[in-house]
């Protein structure tokens, strides 16, 4: 049957964007591309930023059981963050995941504006973890919503574009918040996640398995980093 006009206007408007929906979803992934600081243009998924998080995704869905869960992406309405708007975005996608998965724990993979995005985002009382990869993080940004929050941060050391040493210190603030954080850097790594982007993609599927977990586990990348004294170089 064709889709009606109205069904076509609201897909068109969701925040959600399906890419795997399992006949009984258990859990769910949702990925967040990067931006840029300003900018009332409307994002498309052809953009550079989006296409960048398909194969983030796609390393993700290798580490889980895609009987049980959900994939899928958060979709903008704007390509800047204009002082939040992809968070506000994060938030809607989250409702409509929960209207149409029920409330099932979520792990958010944001990348750049997108990690930005996502660390907010984690103040949902759906969010089990967020993974933050290259996050763009202004100084000041808020960490007292993570207090019960877990999640990690990937930087390369080589970025150029957002700071590796500034997400080290949101994870340090976000732990003396009460978070569970930690950090990690990518040695020799980009901010597009190019270079060495087979150790991206790895680090990416074993941290999005252990923030699923129930609990908190005591190996893996993402638990190492955690209990780490500083951030740890891969």
């Amino acid at each position: 049957m064709p889709m009606s006009r109205s069904d076509a206007e609201q897909r068109a408007a969701a925040a959600l964007v399906v890419r795997h929906l399992p006949e009984r979803p258990r859990a769910a992934v949702l990925t967040l591309h990067g931006g840029r600081p300003d900018g009332f243009e409307a994002a498309r998924p052809w953009h550079l930023a989006a296409l960048r998080m398909r194969p983030v995704l796609r390393a993700a869905a290798l580490a889980l059981s895609l009987d049980e869960v959900v994939l899928g992406q958060v979709r903008y309405r704007h390509r800047g963050w204009n002082g939040g708007d992809p968070a506000q975005d994060a938030f809607r996608a989250l409702s409509e995941l929960g209207r149409l998965a029920g409330e099932v724990p979520v792990v958010l993979v944001g990348h750049s504006m997108g990690g930005r995005a996502a660390l907010r985002a984690a103040a949902h009382p759906g969010v089990r973890g967020v993974l933050a990869l290259a996050p763009w993080l202004p100084e000041g940004e808020p960490t007292a919503h993570l207090r019960h929050a877990r999640l990690v941060v990937l930087h390369g050391d080589r970025d150029r574009v957002t700071s590796a040493g500034a997400s080290v210190d949101f994870v340090r603030r976000a732990r003396t918040s009460g978070a569970r954080a930690g950090a990690v850097l990518i040695g020799d790594g980009d901010h597009a996640m190019v270079r060495r982007s087979g150790l991206w993609h790895r680090s990416t599927a074993g941290v999005v398995a252990e923030l699923l977990r129930p609990g908190d586990g005591r190996a893996g990348l993402a638990a190492e980093s955690f209990t780490a004294a500083g951030a740890l170089v891969l």
